[in-house]
């Protein structure tokens, strides 16, 4: 008897493993550089470009796009560092990029005299490699030497090359770090912290270090110290400094997912472990007060801390075991507020989104507790960057709207002014449209919000094409932007833009985004499809008019409403996309968003990951939407075998597919100017040939 329970046993696993495990005859197309996939690239790539490229406003919009991207009358976006002001300018001579700098006072008086540090484009000539800038840590407090990073290709993968501001060139036998996905900062001239891979056993299965290292000059990175090590199953291990006035402090974030931390500040000769909650997340450091956004309840001394508030603690007392707690900011329930705080000298910036309308306060920190003032932002719309001056309180910030120009602002946190200092040319014209927000009831009956631009002569007859973008998920939160191409590539040809709001993102909190992860994730499916029904019972548009565009979680979203409701869509964009959720967790960064939709390797999360997964929801005999692809074959965060894949399953069940594939741009999908312009012309020629 016993011996027939554990054969039936045996015979569950096997069929459970054999499940769990189905043939995949696509895995090929994993293989990023494999001569037979790229031979399949090239041909979906040729065929595409054949079609999409002969519709009649594919050469207009491209010519809009690549006169927009190298527009001498764009915003050179600025970054305050000392008294310069700093800024990677690309146009139709410089198609990777001039790193350059001019005066702060000649910037905000209109006069820039700039000078170039980097040229990339002649770098790249140089090296024989497609370089792109990826960013540059300075030395505090003179800014005269920067550890610069470059990718090949635009992917995440950096070296790291130590540069010479005051001499305009890369310093011989300074510190540099070979390629990997890592970071570095300077502790002091002479000393560097680094993640990087050290070599075997140094990475976690994500692809990110587990090791954090101190490195001094002259000796070789080999040699550095080692301050820290993660484990191998953790998101990554990395090392970085805090700033406050004259007190540095040397800190270490191990990521053990890709929502929870722990953080350390390395003293004498030991890592002291910060006893703050596990999830919540380190944003500054201002006035001795470390500066924390909390991602859940916090009961701390007798008193609760909301989730979604922003709070300080007293960072001397924390080293020594004292957790001295002050609000900044606790939001409500129409309310969240940013991680992109900024620091003046005397000042944090904070973003605080209203029912996903974006407003600016500035906070300082007297007599042991915060003071608030609102800083003068135009109303309705968003700020998109934000750039300030750690030694004075001056600071630059962006502002946009859907139908109003980004316009830059430099301010004053001291005396609470600001003025215009420029803005990007109307490039169509607005005064034709008209926005509005509406909120769809979805399944559970949570309201979502969405917003809908269109002209003010709609005609409710469900005939109107119809472009519908979200995200849903890393609490990223979709704000206002300005249309700009779209607005004359869409708008201009009669069709209507909505982005909707939907649960995963950041719009209401922590808690918005929670109610989107792991067995919840089909609230964030049923909420997009509740905006899409709203569409259509609104006679705004209708499923033979309704196309659809997401991009990385955001491709997996329209992944998965193309798949579980063909019947509200015509076309669908679908960008650098999660697409097979049985392997995304090992495919390149894949491991590090377990904590988002649940590991696929243990049964019970496959069973409700499976129910959604694109790639396993192929069927034949569907009357699926038309699909274009887009990806990266330098992409090294979500991998192109996704996009492969999928289009390959599909061209094989008998659906007609478009396909393009650039050969850089990682994960942003374009590197150049020119080659985002070709992006977009296929990207919108499509939608007109199917949604018109």
């Amino acid at each position: 008897m016993m011996q027939k329970f554990y054969l039936i046993l045996f015979l569950i696993i096997i069929i459970n493993q054999s499940a769990m495990n189905q043939e995949d005859n696509y895995q090929w197309l994993e293989e990023v550089n494999g001569i037979k996939a790229l031979d399949f690239v090239r041909e979906q790539n040729t065929a595409t470009f054949s079609v999409l490229s002969k519709e009649n406003n594919y050469q207009s919009i491209y010519n809009k796009s690549l006169e927009i991207a190298n527009s001498p009358e764009k915003i050179a976006e600025p970054t305050i560092i000392d008294s310069f002001v700093y800024n990677l300018w690309k146009d139709n001579q410089h198609v990777r990029g001039l790193w350059r700098r001019c005066r702060l006072n000649d910037y905000t008086n209109g006069n820039p005299q700039w000078e170039t540090l980097l040229d990339i484009d002649a770098l790249s000539l140089q090296d024989n490699v497609k370089w792109v800038l990826k960013g540059a840590s300075g030395l505090y407090p003179t800014y005269n030497k920067f550890l610069v990073q470059l990718s090949n290709g635009g992917g995440d993968a950096v070296i790291t090359k130590e540069f010479d501001g005051d001499k305009k060139q890369f310093i011989s036998n300074g510190f540099f770090i070979d390629e990997s996905k890592g970071n570095s900062a300077y502790v002091n001239e002479n000393t560097i912290i680094v993640s990087s891979n050290f070599g075997e056993g140094t990475m976690t299965k994500s692809g990110y270090p587990r090791q954090v290292k101190l490195w001094n000059r002259g000796t070789l990175l080999q040699d550095a110290q080692l301050i820290f090590e993660g484990s191998v199953d953790d998101v990554r291990s990395v090392g970085f400094v805090l700033h406050d006035e004259m007190t540095s402090y040397i800190a270490i974030e191990r990521s053990l997912t890709f929502y929870t931390s722990k953080y350390y500040i390395w003293s004498g000769s030991r890592p002291i472990e910060l006893d703050i909650p596990i999830d919540c997340s380190i944003v500054g450091l201002q006035k001795n007060q470390l500066i924390i956004h909390l991602k859940s309840d916090w009961e701390l001394n007798n008193s609760i801390y909301k989730s979604g508030s922003l709070i300080s603690l007293t960072i001397s007392e924390l080293l020594i075991g004292n957790r001295i707690v002050s609000v900044i900011i606790e939001p409500n329930e129409f309310t969240s507020i940013s991680e992109s705080v900024t620091n003046t000298r005397n000042y944090l910036l904070v973003r605080v989104l209203t029912n996903v309308i974006d407003h600016l306060y500035s906070f300082t920190f007297i007599n042991e507790k915060w003071v608030q003032q609102k800083v003068y932002t135009p109303e309705f719309g968003a700020i998109v960057r934000i750039s300030a001056d750690e030694f004075s309180d001056q600071f630059f910030f962006q502002f946009e709207s859907f139908l109003k120009p980004t316009t830059l602002y430099f301010a004053n946190a001291s005396n609470n002014t600001s003025k215009k200092i420029s803005s990007l040319p109307e490039y169509f014209d607005a005064s034709k449209y008209e926005v509005n927000q509406y909120k769809a009831k979805s399944k559970d009956g949570t309201l979502v919000p969405y917003f809908i631009i269109h002209s003010k002569r709609i005609a409710y007859n469900s005939s109107n094409p119809c472009l519908l973008n979200a995200y849903g998920g890393f609490e990223i939160s979709r704000t206002p932007f300005y249309l700009g191409l779209l607005g004359e590539a869409w708008l201009d040809k009669g069709g209507v833009f909505v982005l909707a709001n939907i649960r995963g993102g950041g719009e209401y909190g922590p808690k918005w985004h929670q109610a989107g992860l792991k067995e919840k994730r089909q609230n964030v499916f049923d909420d997009f499809f509740a905006v899409s029904e709203d569409l259509i019972s609104k006679k705004i548009t209708s499923p033979q008019h309704l196309g659809i565009m997401g991009g990385s979680n955001g491709g997996l979203l329209v992944g998965v409403a193309f798949t579980q409701r063909p019947d509200l869509y015509k076309a669908v964009v679908c960008e650098v996309p999660l697409l097979d959720m049985q392997r995304y967790n090992k495919l390149l960064a894949g491991a590090s968003w377990m904590a988002e939709y649940g590991n696929p390797d243990i049964p019970e999360e496959w069973e409700y990951i499976k129910k959604y997964s694109p790639y396993h929801n192929l069927k034949k005999g569907m009357l699926y939407p038309e699909l274009f692809f887009i990806t990266s074959t330098r992409d090294d965060r979500v991998h192109p075998g996704h996009a492969r894949k999928m289009l390959a399953k599909m061209n094989d069940l008998g659906y007609k597919s478009y396909y393009y594939e650039n050969t850089e741009g990682g994960h942003a999908g374009s590197s150049t100017n020119e080659q985002k312009a070709k992006s977009n012309a296929l990207k919108f020629s499509f939608f007109l040939m199917k949604l018109r």
